[in-house]
């Protein structure tokens, strides 16, 4: 079974959400709210890929998929329905544009519209920067082909354009989801 344009996948560990943590051998449940996009799964397993797809992504990699993907919804009568991306049992179609980071033989890699910027710490400096992290400013810690061959490589310090980082948690790691065309300049 493939399908002409969306990889298959199912939820990692076969959990559309991720809200149980395992604290001193007791499994706690951190939120209830299906509405809640922080504990939505965000990996999947690949099962099959489109007809065509010539890409490194195999049946078995895992993805980084949107927040929306495995998520719960209710419907005008309050009746739980499944999102758009549903396919039948625990079997989802992922497009283009849901997924934005893929292992393969055990490495990240980037979609091209698409890297990964850890943010740095913030630096003291004479006006006072809100937060912990500086703003705008972060290393690429997975890169794509796109900025690859512009010279933007993993480990560069970049920057990138306002209200255009989204965040992720890549194993316990946090990082920034940011647009290709959105990375300004590399510092």
């Amino acid at each position: 079974m493939k399908s002409p344009f969306n990889f298959i996948v199912r939820p990692y560990n076969g959990r559309r959400y991720d809200n149980v943590k395992e604290i001193g051998g007791i499994d706690f449940i951190t939120s209830t709210s299906q509405e809640d996009h922080t504990v939505s799964n965000r990996y999947a397993e690949v099962v099959e890929t489109p007809i065509g797809y010539d890409g490194e992504i195999q049946p078995g990699d895992t993805i980084i998929v949107h927040h929306n993907v495995f998520k719960y919804y209710n419907d005008m009568k309050g009746r739980q329905k499944s999102g758009k991306s549903f396919f039948k049992d625990d079997l989802f179609l992922v497009d283009d544009y849901q997924y934005f980071l893929y292992k393969h033989n055990d490495e990240w890699k980037a979609e091209d519209k698409f890297c990964f910027v850890k943010p740095v710490p913030k630096e003291d400096f004479y006006l006072h920067v809100p937060g912990v992290e500086q703003p705008l400013v972060g290393v690429i810690k997975y890169t794509n082909n796109k900025l690859l061959s512009l010279g933007v490589n993993e480990g560069d310090l970049v920057s990138f354009k306002p209200d255009s980082e989204y965040e992720f948690d890549i194993e316990g790691e946090k990082l920034y989801r940011v647009f290709t065309s959105s990375i300004t300049m590399k510092l």
